[in-house]
């Protein structure tokens, strides 16, 4: 059986406390608030923080609030669970509570926050094993290692984004509240992330996420479509998020992100350009999502097949076009 290493752990009184506590202890400490990913990765050495900073007791993580301007402030210590279960979330966002509800395990949602899966772990199938697998293998350049197991040639890691939410929320136009030592700054969730597996969140190491603020829906209607291995517990083989304001039939915007892609959420909602101004048939849902699936470049690095994974990503933004035009 896998064991957690020892650790110290760090209870502050504020989020303004902890990101003092990351600044000054560095690379040696790391947030923990649900542990879903977070402790599983301790027990592998994937991860090996030597302080850990609470934030699970902080209740101003912990409040879902209306916004004067019609969206939501929901705090990042809020459990998927809780969101799963907060009607007017379910009411104002479908694609975004959907998502939620597809996370992992019913256990794993009533523990995992909405920061945390937000800020979730890429994943690869040379990373996520055992030390000891990993160290027959010669390790990766993710974790302890200088070479990309499953593309050599590349000079950066490819693992891929596993975030389930995290596409729906760059659909919807929102933004996230970071909080360090220097202050508090607000940015769009789409540049929470860059292409890199292994360094893939921007925000400074000691920065807090804090809020997850979604903007008045208005008349955009969401959608997220999972393809995984499993239906009960899996990370995503693809993810779909898509966001439509129609006028009637008619599609006025449209924008499609994609997950377990690419190294980072996937946006390709340039190729919904053929649906604006029209209804939708069967023959322009294929085509746009065909073109929406040409930049997604599975490899070798998860689970089911990468040219199956290709294949199905057309399929899965179709189905995702689909179900937001028809929200029940």
């Amino acid at each position: 059986m896998l064991r957690l290493p020892r650790f110290s752990y760090l209870r502050p009184e504020s989020v303004a406390e902890a990101a003092q506590m990351l600044a000054e202890h560095g690379s040696r400490a790391r947030l923990v608030a649900g542990g879903t990913d977070l402790l599983p990765k301790m027990k592998r050495g994937q991860m090996e923080p030597e302080i850990l900073v609470g934030l699970g007791h902080l209740d101003e993580l912990r409040q879902v609030r209306a916004t004067v301007d019609g969206g939501f402030d929901i705090g990042a210590g809020v459990t998927l669970s809780e969101v799963i279960a907060h009607p007017q979330l379910c009411a104002a966002y479908p694609g975004y509570v959907r998502a939620a509800a597809l996370v992992s395990s019913p256990a794993l949602r009533n523990a995992g926050t909405v920061g945390g899966n937000l800020c979730v772990d890429t994943r690869c199938n040379y990373y996520d094993m055992s030390y000891e697998w990993r160290q027959a293998v010669g390790f990766c350049i993710k974790k302890d290692g200088d070479v990309c197991r499953v593309a050599p040639a590349f000079t950066r890691c490819r693992a891929i984004a596993s975030s389930d939410t995290a596409p729906v929320a760059i659909a919807l136009g929102a933004t996230v509240v970071l909080v360090g030592p220097q202050g508090e700054r607000e940015v769009p969730v789409a540049s929470l992330y860059q292409d890199d597996g292994k360094l893939y969140l921007t925000k400074a190491d000691d920065e807090v996420l804090t809020t997850l603020r979604l903007p008045e829906p208005g008349r955009w209607r969401s959608s997220y479509v999972k393809v995984r291995s499993r239906d009960s517990t899996d990370f995503p083989v693809v993810g779909v998020a898509v966001a439509l304001q129609m006028t009637g039939p008619v599609v006025d915007a449209c924008r499609i992100v994609l997950t377990a892609v690419a190294s980072q959420p996937l946006d390709v909602s340039d190729a919904a350009e053929p649906l604006l101004g029209r209804e939708l048939d069967d023959a322009v849902i294929q085509d746009v999502a065909a073109k929406a699936a040409k930049p997604a470049k599975p490899l070798d690095n998860a689970d089911l097949s990468y040219v199956w994974r290709k294949r199905i990503t057309s399929k899965a933004i179709e189905q995702a076009i689909r179900e937001a035009s028809n929200p029940r």
